[in-house]
């Protein structure tokens, strides 16, 4: 999987900043290999696939906007 070709700001205009866009892109990166290597884990450990996907999806889903704050 790789990045979007598109970043959508908060706007809805996407983000042009190459700077931006290159540390989104790393950061897309990052993310997906520490969440394949902890789905990977998972799974060889004996959790079921579908499981670990919900468990992946609900971290993520909770995750907190620094807008809140």
């Amino acid at each position: 999987m790789t990045a979007p070709t598109t970043w959508p700001g908060a706007d809805g205009t996407p983000v042009s900043c190459r700077e931006k866009l290159k540390t989104l892109a790393e950061n897309h990166a990052e993310a997906r290999q520490v969440l394949q290597d902890a789905f990977e884990d998972a799974v060889l450990m004996g959790v079921d696939e579908a499981a670990m996907r919900r468990i992946l999806a609900d971290l993520v889903a909770g995750l907190v906007s620094p807008r809140r704050a």
